[in-house]
């Protein structure tokens, strides 16, 4: 008997809630999604964090396959699959952070992932999955049971690294192709994605430097030491693309924030008067001011100089 095969009929038997609307596909989404991030790469060591990707191709994948009326939900799934068994024990669990409990669903993927650590399979699951064709083979039974319909268009959309979160990475990278998709942001995941996109990017076309200052710092264990900055903010505009991003160090941040900095329109930092320092000091803001800044090397990723004089107009103290 294949290895696998206890495991892929605890898929076919997957606990769903009863709608109006029919099952609630919710559960298999979710597997396929988790499978997915095995085949891109993005899971390596059976630890399922809260992020982007998993939230994202979540979103892309429900957009793919479900056309019932339910709400593309994945804080469910997520947590209630811990119901569901193989070889008479879950497949799947959560381990929250130190200090925190999970005795119940967490409709927020905010605070959930504030207090989940990750998810993981059942190790024998895990490694059985690490195998291509087991990956193949596990999609291939969840698909022909749930979404026989979308089966096809599914694999030709994956081929194609076309969807929801393609397309959303694209509006948030400035891609030419996509700014005039209409992309939806429905739903609190839906600005989840966006929002982390912003943060993971934004120090990656900096290459973790601030702009300002020239400070570069990476850390092994994946702390973050420049900050993704907006420049109008996201609850004015709900921008989140590049172009309205700068990547800053805290003390530089929090300055831009409350107007004591900013930048021209020849990307030449502006210093307000008010800045109260030690001008000797060689970490004075003064002596930033008429520096060029530091500016990603392709223009569809540099801050947009509109934005730019919404800040100097609105935030920046004269």
């Amino acid at each position: 008997m294949n290895e696998l095969e206890p495991y892929i009929r605890a898929f076919n038997r997957l606990k769903r809630g009863v709608t109006k609307y029919g099952l609630a596909p919710h559960k298999p989404i979710l597997l396929l999604t988790l499978i997915e991030l095995i085949d891109k790469g993005l899971v390596m060591n059976n630890r399922f964090e809260v992020n982007v990707d998993l939230v994202g191709l979540f979103q892309e994948n429900w957009r793919l396959l479900v056309d019932t009326a339910h709400q593309p939900d994945f804080t469910q799934p997520f947590y209630y699959l811990q119901s569901d068994k193989a070889k008479g024990q879950p497949f799947w669990t959560l381990h929250p952070y130190p200090g925190f409990q999970i005795n119940a669903h967490i409709k927020s993927v905010q605070t959930l992932s504030g207090t989940v650590a990750y998810g993981a399979f059942d190790p024998e699951l895990f490694q059985l999955l690490m195998i291509d064709n087991n990956r193949i083979l596990a999609k291939d039974a969840i698909l022909f049971l749930y979404f026989p319909e979308r089966r096809a268009s599914y694999y030709q959309h994956k081929q194609l690294d076309a969807g929801f979160y393609h397309d959303v990475q694209g509006l948030v990278l400035n891609d030419p192709e996509v700014r005039y998709k209409h992309v939806s942001i429905q739903t609190e995941d839906d600005v989840f994605i966006r929002s982390g996109l912003f943060k993971r990017y934004i120090p990656q076309l900096y290459q973790d430097t601030c702009s300002m200052t020239g400070m570069r710092m990476r850390s092994t264990f994946k702390y973050n030491f420049i900050d993704a900055c907006h420049i109008v903010p996201f609850a004015v505009t709900h921008d989140d693309k590049v172009t309205n991003g700068i990547a800053l160090c805290p003390n530089l941040h929090r300055a831009f924030d409350r107007g004591l900095v900013s930048v021209d329109e020849n990307y030449r930092i502006l210093v307000s008067p008010h800045v109260e320092e030690d001008t000797e000091h060689p970490y004075s803001l003064t002596k930033l001011s008429g520096r060029p800044i530091i500016l990603p090397k392709q223009l569809q990723y540099q801050p947009a100089q509109e934005n730019l004089e919404w800040h100097r107009r609105e935030v920046f103290k004269r």
